[in-house]
């Protein structure tokens, strides 16, 4: 018999026959080292545990503590949760609403209102299949065939997006009797996802939290922020009055040639969002300070202007300036627990400067703004001199602008909070959705690509590390927001494709972020290409695009 080499992360060598799985592999050197492998990388490609080993190979074993296996792992629980529930309520129809802070929002349509004693036997159930180390198989299905069958069980959504992929066959997964099909690819068995938590948030949704890439392998604790949930909800609501719930409505408006009135209605709800946010805080007498916060690529710089802009049609006048100008020189940088520069942290910021500028202004003297040049790494003046009037309204935005360390010696009573994130409310289809940080992630490299010439791998290289700044510094503060605004536009991604993607295929194969690229790509794929020409020059996707 053929046999082959195979190299393991602790540099052994063992022998298999030719076309064993990396199941069969992996499986004893995974029980000695208690790790639960979701896949195998190999030159920097990714394979699930179910395909086989054809020559000698050196292993890197896939966990959740990796960004591929996390999405895996997202992907199983999903199916996991669906299972259990259709077994334990025959006529529930389950959808996954989109990614919240350190958790997955889900929704369960049934005849009665949800419980506390239905979420445990949810739970429970779940544990059992777990248990039982069920089989998640993959099959390799003709595209006409599976367009049949997602129209035949009521998944017309679903059913379209599937009918316009390029690919004449595609990956559909069964767990015990069911089928479905997900962005992602599967565990091989139930076993590896015996770490997550159930949170119910009442109104028959359930969170689902499970470890991650930055917790690790433990399940973080889930922090609710209603207000989050609320703003989503609201932008789902529009989009039902709007007839497009999902992907495939976008799609078909592209087809009839009404994408352009879609993008114009879009446009105006996101500039009403603003009125409104005007308008509250016109209602509060005290206020002299907006601070705006949000992640990397939530679009603080656009919505900062647009919001000062209308201030200043209500005849008010407007100052605005932003955090990033009041950092230290990179020498006086902070360093993380690996040597480097932490720009993220509070500490990046010459905060002394920063609130007696603030001090200052509020107390109506003329200050001199300093700026920070990114290139050489230090803060230089360049001569800008402002001054608030009395009627004047001073916008800020940063990263840390939820915090009060950030402006200690301002009282509340001056202050309102807005926080920005972009919750695609536009689902793929009822189980599938693109989460806010792969819709950052795109944002980023293509702004990135275009004002900076920076590489995509780079790009994604640098991701993680401003994702562990978001934990600490941001997320934290967000029930401490007046309001919060979504910046996503339900359209964007249709416009963002024709940017990012040369930009992902020019990710080699020799590259250790190559997996990520084709997933990205493959997340795009479902959406119909939409001419940038219709975008506003006001939008904040100009701020990516150009």
């Amino acid at each position: 018999m053929d046999t082959i080499k195979i190299t393991l992360p602790d540099e052994s060598v063992k022998e298999y026959p030719i076309n064993t799985n990396y199941y069969e592999i992996t499986k004893d050197y995974a029980s000695k080292h208690k790790i639960d492998v979701l896949a195998v990388r190999i030159e920097n490609e990714v394979f699930s545990l179910d395909h086989k080993a054809t020559k000698d190979e050196k292993l890197e074993l896939v966990d959740v503590t990796d960004l591929a296996g996390y999405k895996m792992y997202q992907a199983g629980l999903k199916f996991l949760f669906m299972v259990a529930v259709k077994e334990l309520y025959e006529n529930a129809k389950v959808s996954f609403l989109h990614s919240v802070p350190r958790g997955i929002l889900s929704e369960i349509e049934m005849s009665q209102n949800l419980t506390h004693d239905d979420i445990r036997r949810i739970k429970a159930k779940m544990a059992s299949i777990i248990g039982q180390k069920e089989r998640i198989i993959r099959y390799n299905v003709d595209v006409k065939d599976a367009y049949k069958y997602f129209m035949n069980h009521d998944e017309v959504e679903k059913a379209k997006n599937i009918q316009v992929l390029p690919n004449e066959v595609i990956t559909l997964y069964k767990l015990r009797n069911h089928l479905n099909y997900f962005y992602s690819n599967m565990p091989y068995d139930t076993s590896v996802l015996n770490r997550f938590e159930l949170v119910f948030i009442g109104r028959n949704r359930i969170v689902l939290v499970c470890p991650n890439v930055v917790s690790g392998r433990r399940v973080p604790e889930y922090v609710h922020y209603e207000n989050i949930v609320v703003n989503f909800m609201e932008s789902k609501k529009w989009l039902k009055t709007m007839n497009t719930p999902y992907l495939a409505d976008l799609n078909l408006l592209v087809t009839k040639s009404k994408i352009k009135e879609f993008i114009e209605s879009n446009e105006l709800a996101y500039t009403e969002d603003l009125m409104a946010s005007r308008d509250d805080i016109l209602t509060k007498r005290d206020v002299r300070v907006i601070l705006i916060a949000g992640p990397s690529s939530s679009g603080k710089t656009t919505t900062m202007r647009r919001l000062s802009s209308l201030f200043i049609s209500k005849g008010y006048e407007t100052v605005t300036i932003s955090t990033d100008d009041f950092f230290v020189n990179r020498t006086d940088t902070p360093k993380n627990d690996k040597g480097e520069y932490d720009y993220e942290c509070l500490r990046a910021i010459n905060l002394e400067l920063f609130n007696s500028t603030i001090k200052d202004l509020l107390d109506g003297k003329e200050v001199e703004l300093p700026e920070y040049d990114f290139v050489s790494g230090k803060s230089i003046k360049k001569g800008k001199k402002i001054k608030l009037k009395e009627n004047s309204f001073l916008f800020i935005e940063g990263l840390h602008c939820l915090n009060d360390e950030l402006t200690p010696f301002i009282d509340d009573k001056y202050k309102y909070k807005i926080y920005l994130s972009p919750f695609m409310p536009m689902s793929i289809d009822r189980h599938n959705y693109i989460s806010t940080l792969d819709l950052r992630l795109i944002r980023r490299m293509v702004r990135d690509n275009r004002d900076r010439g920076k590489r995509v791998d780079s790009t994604i290289k640098e991701w993680q590390v401003v994702r562990n700044g978001e934990e600490k510094y941001i997320f934290p503060y967000v029930y401490q927001a007046d309001r919060i605004i979504n910046t996503a536009l339900s359209y964007e991604l249709g416009v963002l494709k024709t940017y990012a993607n040369p930009l992902l295929y020019s990710v080699g194969i020799d590259s250790p972020y190559y997996n990520e690229a084709r997933r990205l790509i493959h997340s795009l794929q479902p959406y119909f290409d939409i001419p940038s020409e219709y975008v506003p020059n006001n939008s904040i996707l100009r701020e990516f695009v150009g």
